[in-house]
C-alpha cells in the first residue's frame, strides 16, 4: 500500500477478537488511527474491548463524503455490516499490515 494513500479520508471498521464488538469510525490518517487503536490510546469503546482488528476500509476523496458514508454505516444492521466485512475479507483478517 502506498504510504500516502492512508492520508486520505477514510471510513473503516474495526473489531474485537471473536468478532464480539464492531466499531466504525472516520478519519483523515487510517494508519495513525490504526495505530492509535492497537496501542490502546483511543478512549471508550475501542479501549475497553480492544476493538483494534481493522477487518475494512473505504478511501474517500474528501472528509464530508467519509463522514456520510460513516452515519450510513452506523445506521445499518449488524447483519448488513458483517456482510459488508464478509464481501471482501471473508475471513475477517486483520488488514493493519497492508497500512505499514
Amino acid at each position: 500500500m502506498n504510504p500516502n494513500k492512508t492520508n486520505k479520508p477514510c471510513v473503516y471498521i474495526t473489531t474485537s477478537k471473536g468478532r464480539g464488538v464492531v466499531y466504525i469510525g472516520v478519519t483523515a490518517d487510517l494508519s495513525k488511527r490504526i495505530w492509535k487503536h492497537k496501542h490502546g490510546m483511543t478512549e471508550g469503546i475501542v479501549k475497553k474491548y480492544q476493538v483494534n482488528q481493522l477487518v475494512h476500509y473505504e478511501w474517500f476523496d474528501t472528509m464530508e463524503e467519509a463522514a456520510s458514508r460513516e452515519l450510513q454505516l452506523r445506521h445499518w444492521k449488524r447483519a448488513w455490516k458483517n456482510d459488508l466485512v464478509t464481501t471482501n475479507n471473508p475471513y475477517w483478517k486483520d488488514l493493519s499490515h497492508e497500512l505499514w
